[in-house]
């Protein structure tokens, strides 16, 4: 139980520090939850880091090259490594940390992974996953040659952490392509985890995309639960009960949420709650102004009906009116295999197109799309035709 002189909040982050600190210098296999890895991007990775990195799922197998990537919680950096083989000489891949033992770890293996793959694009750095503009390594480096002795040295502190955050964060907004994260933000205390949607929203670029695998429950799990330190350092009692996981994406303003990857039996059962591993993808970009741009959509089915994250429903083989906005939204991952979008006959540029009202469904009519004054007649079209034959 927590002592009088605590906090639950500070006996949490304390258990994890521990707990991880231990996962560091040896193998813990309580922390581990089975994960499939392609063998073939392991052979890179030194022993050390494999048998010292604790997780739930693999969300890099859903990177592409190319891409810049942040690891959350990256430990000792496992997923950092094998995201940087599949992104490529081209991409970027930043592992944050809080846990010095563990970025010790990833930081002496980055120059080997380096040499074996041909190529370095990675680099790990400090900081809470929750306060992603604050460097921590370079705050303790301030410490060090500045103590705080004094309410003066304290007020210094405070001004120094307030213009690091604004003047140069660590990680700047809209300036990554993914935010992957293995197993971690259970290990986040309830009261700062919404800054903790609010921070991977933050940082991704409009059109990037969260790709999250991490363990959830069947049920809520009770107070008592949650006190245990160590259920929570173990990532079992700091789960997200499973819907109220996703609705925290779409608290923090993402788009297209969806689950990749669900385990069918649970990692583990305690009291009766049922504790497993999902995988989530989640998509930053519905934010902006609505115009009217005679754009329209036909959803294609199977469903009757559906409705997106704004509202808009969309019947099946139904021309269905949008905003341009909407337009690319509903064109692109991960409803385009679902969608066939039309354009309109004569594009409408942003600066003459007015607003659109996105309150409402309504049909869009083919003359829109066309143009009003469209009495064109074209022959029958052979391009689905094999040369040389009739169709």
């Amino acid at each position: 139980m927590p002592s009088s002189t605590s906090t639950p909040g500070t006996d949490l982050d304390a258990a994890v520090r521990t707990r991880y600190s231990e996962g560091a210098t040896r193998q813990v296999p309580e922390l581990c939850c089975p994960v499939d890895y392609d063998a073939t991007l392991l052979e890179a990775i030194p022993a050390e880091v494999i048998e010292r990195d604790y997780g739930c799922g693999n969300p890099s197998k859903h990177l592409q090259p190319g891409e810049t990537v942040i690891d959350l919680g990256s430990g000792t950096g496992k997923i950092c490594f094998i995201a940087a083989q599949v992104v490529g000489p081209a991409g970027r891949v930043i592992g944050v940390d809080m846990n010095d033992d563990m970025l010790s770890v990833a930081q002496r293996a980055a120059p080997v992974v380096a040499e074996r793959i041909g190529f370095d694009n990675v680099s790990f750095v400090k900081s809470r996953i929750e306060d992603l503009s604050l460097d921590r390594a370079a705050l303790d480096r301030r410490l060090a040659a500045h103590p705080v002795r004094s309410e003066g040295d304290f007020a210094a502190l405070e001004q120094y952490i307030a213009e690091q955050r604004v003047g140069a964060p660590l990680i700047a907004d809209d300036s990554v392509d993914v935010v992957v994260s293995n197993c971690v933000l259970n290990l986040v205390v309830p009261e700062r985890k919404p800054q903790l949607f609010d921070e991977i929203f933050r940082v991704l670029r409009r059109g990037g995309r969260a790709v999250i695998s991490d363990i959830v429950s069947d049920e809520d799990v009770p107070e008592h639960l949650r006190q245990d330190g160590e259920l929570w350092s173990g990532c079992v009692s700091g789960a997200y009960r499973e819907d109220l996981f996703l609705a925290a994406f779409e608290r923090a303003g993402f788009y297209g949420v969806r689950v990749l990857e669900r385990a069918a039996e649970p990692w583990q059962v305690v009291e009766g709650i049922e504790f497993r591993s999902v995988t989530v993808e989640a998509f930053k970009g519905k934010q902006g102004a609505c115009l009217e741009q005679n754009h329209a959509v036909i959803y294609n089915g199977p469903w009757k009906q559906v409705r997106d994250d704004d509202g808009h429903v969309f019947s099946r083989g139904q021309r269905m009116a949008v905003c341009g906005k909407t337009y690319a939204i509903m064109t692109r991952p991960p409803y385009g295999d679902a969608i066939t979008g039309i354009e309109p006959r004569v594009p409408v540029p942003v600066e003459q197109a007015g607003p659109f009202a996105c309150s409402g469904d309504r049909l869009r009519q083919p003359q829109e799309t066309k143009g009003a004054d469209y009495r064109e007649n074209v022959g029958p079209s052979d391009t689905c035709c094999e040369p040389g034959t009739c169709c």
